[in-house]
C-alpha cells in the first residue's frame, strides 16, 4: 500500500476513476449486445431504434475515454451496414 498522502490521494482516485469506467464500459457492452440481439431477430424497427441508442452510447464512451474515436466509428460502420442487410432483406 502507499505511504506518502499523495500516493494515497492518487489511488483513491484511481479506484474511484475504476468504478466510473467500469460502468461506462458495462452500460456500452450491455447496448452492444442489445444490438447484435435485435439484429439477429430479424425486426428492421426495432433494430433501428436500438441502433439510435446504441450510437449514443457509443458517442457518450468516446467522450468519457472508454473507447477511441475510430474504434467507435467501426463498431457503428459495422452495425449500421448489418442494419441496412436488414432492411432489405425485410423490403
Amino acid at each position: 500500500m502507499a505511504n506518502h498522502v499523495s500516493s494515497l490521494k492518487r489511488a483513491k482516485q484511481t479506484l474511484a476513476k475504476t468504478v466510473v469506467n467500469r460502468s461506462n464500459r458495462s452500460k456500452l457492452r450491455g447496448s452492444l449486445r442489445l444490438m447484435r440481439e435485435a439484429l439477429t431477430k430479424g425486426d428492421a424497427t426495432v433494430a433501428k431504434e436500438q441502433y439510435r441508442s446504441t450510437v449514443s452510447v457509443l458517442d457518450k464512451a468516446v467522450q468519457k475515454g472508454v473507447l477511441h474515436d475510430n474504434t467507435a466509428s467501426r463498431y457503428k460502420s459495422r452495425l449500421n451496414s448489418r442494419l441496412k442487410t436488414l432492411a432489405l432483406k425485410a423490403a
